[in-house]
């Protein structure tokens, strides 16, 4: 493997270096949406059932928005990648479709959010309304300011000629959770306000149903294309994700006596995610250029990408196994031993991220077996299982390292 990865580097030291720092980037951006939720542990107790929506709304946009930059990626290989402000064109499209994907998909898991608080019994949860609100409303701030950084990075990767593929997944994913997760938070603030909630939720439903049937029933093929495509996914990818939310909630108090593990869990599930998100979004790239051929076993012609998602991986989990006990010391943030947290993280990361690398290997091959477009399926499908695998691979590493 070591071997393999130097000679990665020596053929494309550039698109390596650009893979790290977006990993880097992508951690920084993971640790203050884990410190913002090391510091709403009043709200997660006050509201409760709200920990069920923050993973499947976090995780939506970045799926979303991930999945653009994928399908970009895919565009800047094959020569079509044009900027331009016209609904019609290529970009054009794809920047519709996430919109009206970012706005439907928020009601629906509002929706489904509140059905699995009354299935799996959550006492007192929020009502409806609460979840609409905290799902629409939080996720407008982010449908614009992750827009922009998707759009940037592909911009930027063209100019500098970066590699879409390694550096989209790991920027978008993070800034999705980075801005999304204070949004939310922001967005409670309007939660069981007499008179004032109803309303809100009721604006909230009309227009983000309106945005989905329209993206549903346009004529432009392309975007009618992504949303038909995307919905189903997404709406189970995030029913997965809340899983997540929901192994979470579970174990609650523990991570509420160590409030350094909370910290850690949002760039764990994010970082996990975007490691088997290059690997997915790689893996399409090839499928549409031919380069792998979708009827044969393809683990070959993805050896060199699999040796350079676990070199990422062993020094990223590093990175944000020391980075976090720095800041919990700099913070006075309640956390385990050194020596635990630095294992319970690298463990749970690698676990997390092998799991979720099978789930986006063979997501983008049945897609595209079928006539599907694996840039739709691949990063939301590994986003998704990198939530609900990444926090039970966390529960499963701290009670090998003693801490629950």
């Amino acid at each position: 493997m070591g071997a393999r990865f130097v000679a990665l580097v020596r053929a494309d030291p550039s698109g390596v270096r650009a893979g790290f720092v977006a990993l880097l980037i992508s951690t920084a951006t993971g640790l203050v949406a884990g410190i913002t939720l090391g510091s709403i542990t009043g709200t997660l107790e006050e509201l409760p059932g709200l920990l069920i929506l923050v993973p499947a709304a976090v995780g939506m946009r970045g799926n979303v928005f991930g999945a653009l930059a994928s399908r970009l990626g895919t565009a800047v290989h094959a020569g079509t990648f044009r900027l331009g402000w016209r609904i019609d064109t290529l970009v054009g499209q794809n920047l519709a479709a996430s919109v009206v994907l970012s706005m439907g998909l928020a009601l629906l898991l509002a929706t489904v959010a509140k059905g699995f608080a009354i299935a799996f019994g959550v006492h007192s949860a929020i009502s409806l309304a609460d979840y609409v609100v905290v799902a629409v409303v939080g996720g407008i701030i982010p449908i614009v300011a992750v827009m922009a950084i998707t759009l940037a990075v592909a911009a930027l990767s063209v100019r500098y000629e970066w590699d879409l593929d390694n550096v989209g997944a790991p920027i978008v994913t993070a800034a999705a959770d980075s801005v999304t997760l204070p949004s939310l938070f922001l967005a409670t603030a309007l939660v069981s306000v007499d008179g004032v909630t109803p309303v809100v939720a009721a604006a909230c439903g009309v227009a983000a149903g309106a945005c989905l049937l329209a993206g549903w029933r346009s004529r432009l093929d392309l975007l009618r294309k992504v949303v038909r495509e995307s919905v189903p996914v997404l709406v189970l990818s995030g029913a997965v994700s809340m899983f997540a939310g929901l192994t979470l909630h579970g174990r609650l108090g523990s991570l509420l006596e160590f409030p350094a593990l909370l910290v850690v869990v949002p760039p764990l599930l994010s970082l996990s995610g975007s490691l088997a998100g290059i690997l997915a979004a790689r893996f399409a790239t090839k499928l549409h250029l031919g380069v792998v051929d979708a009827e044969r076993g393809v683990w070959r012609g993805l050896l060199d990408d699999v040796t350079l998602v676990y070199a990422y991986a062993t020094a990223i989990f590093l990175v944000l196994a020391v980075t976090t006990e720095l800041l919990a010391v700099a913070l006075s943030i309640d956390g385990p031993s050194v020596s635990k947290l630095v294992g319970a993280v690298f463990v749970a990361g690698i676990l997390a991220t092998t799991l979720s690398n099978f789930v986006g290997y063979f997501g983008a091959l049945a897609t595209f077996r079928y006539g599907l477009d694996p840039d739709n399926f691949g990063i939301p499908l590994v986003s998704a299982a990198s939530d609900l695998l990444g926090a039970a691979s966390f529960m499963l590493s701290l009670v090998v390292f003693g801490l629950t």
